[in-house]
């Protein structure tokens, strides 16, 4: 039998005829509830729904990746040159016979294509979107500049081909990790859109005024969530969760043994070194411990820019939004830690990290800073009533 190349392109009509399909029910959800509406606000709710389903999709993709699916079909973007793996039953079989937990499984397969299914969905979404921002805009300039929604189409195609190298690159820690990270900027991308749709609805003065220093903690915090971010996407893509078992210490040290040079090396297969050695416990460490020490300094910050939210009387529900994630965050990377990375925790602890993304994207795109007399009187007015 001839082997299945990595790349085959041959089901891609039938994979977006599929995206086309799971596409129609948001759609027909938001044109029926929004009959009567005006054309801006049934794009406010088909980017809202979008936002929804491309976090849906982020969470789902790391179930792919924690049930070792990611390879579940090892070609892109079918599966053996199917459209869905009914037609790759005899393949799945075979490969599964030859490894009965390896990475090719039915199971592992359908997980695999429903993700690539969601991932289809999301895109034709945001192909509609753009294209109906373009005529809207055409027709009378609205809220949302059409090129942020063009900008989110731009996005998702790159995330499709960093999905296609994640597969024909077996699970390179660098392609893998950046695939997540384009996720979560697919969804602050959705979230500042939204969140000109709904300044745009209740007008400009609904945006919150804030000082200048506010604002250069929302946006260091916002910087330093990616950073964390990007640490915990290479703690899971490099599979060294695990390589502390122990809080707050670990392997019984304060500081064990870590090989930063080797952890870190980025460019470099799964489980091995650049040389193709096999990486070392003491890379896992340090990749592992890394993420840890930094998540004390995004959780400072969190804290901090949450007790200034407060004392100045704004953004209370970004802030009470901040507040809770930073505990479920803690909690669940506890978790991971101790009861041996559960899937509930992981899942969670990754939901979380979108959910923040979101939260501080709706922050600083929700304020302005404004340093004239009169805001002065109005920052000062609301920490007096609050």
């Amino acid at each position: 039998m001839a082997a299945q190349p990595l790349l085959d392109l041959s089901p891609a009509i039938r994979m977006m005829l599929m995206g086309i399909a799971l596409a129609l029910g948001p759609l027909a959800w938001v044109w029926l509830r929004n009959a009567k509406a005006t054309p801006a606000r049934r794009l406010q709710a088909l980017t809202l729904i979008t936002l929804f389903l491309t976090f849906d999709l982020v969470v789902f993709g790391a179930f792919t990746r924690l049930t070792d699916s990611g390879l579940g079909c090892p070609d892109w973007p079918g599966c053996y040159g199917n459209a869905s793996p009914v037609g790759a039953h005899g393949e799945i079989s075979r490969a599964q016979a030859e490894m009965p937990t390896g990475p090719v499984t039915h199971t592992k397969a359908w997980v695999e294509m429903i993700h690539r299914y969601l991932a289809t969905g999301v895109g034709v979404l945001i192909l509609t979107l753009t294209l109906a921002s373009w005529r809207q805009h055409r027709r009378e300039p609205g809220a949302v500049n059409p090129w942020w929604p063009t900008a989110t189409l731009v996005w998702v195609c790159l995330q499709g081909a960093f999905g296609a190298l994640t597969v024909t690159m077996n699970l390179f820690p660098a392609i893998v990790t950046t695939h997540l990270l384009g996720g979560l900027l697919g969804l602050a991308l959705l979230c500042t859109q939204a969140v000109a749709y709904a300044q745009a609805s209740r007008g400009d003065h609904a945006a919150a005024i804030i000082s200048p220093k506010l604002r250069a903690w929302l946006i260091t915090v916002f910087a330093l969530l990616w950073v964390q971010v990007a640490l915990g996407g290479w703690v899971s893509t490099n599979y060294a969760v695990l390589a502390c078992s122990e809080f707050p210490k670990c392997q019984g040290s304060w500081w064990p043994a870590m090989d930063f040079s080797q952890g870190f090396e980025l460019w470099r297969e799964l489980g091995k070194t650049g040389a193709g050695e096999h990486i070392t416990f003491a890379a896992l460490s340090a990749i592992h411990y890394v993420h840890r020490l930094f998540a004390y300094v995004v959780l400072f910050g969190l804290a901090a820019v949450v007790g200034l939210m407060h004392k100045a009387g704004v953004l209370r529900v970004q802030g009470n939004w901040l507040a809770g994630l930073a505990v479920l965050q803690l909690a669940t990377g506890l978790s991971n830690v101790i009861l041996g990375w559960p899937m509930v925790a992981a899942l969670m602890h990754t939901a979380g990290a979108a959910a923040m993304v979101v939260v501080l994207t709706w922050a600083i795109r929700e304020s302005r800073v404004c340093v004239s007399s009169e805001a002065s009187a109005l920052l000062t007015a609301r920490r007096m009533s609050a």
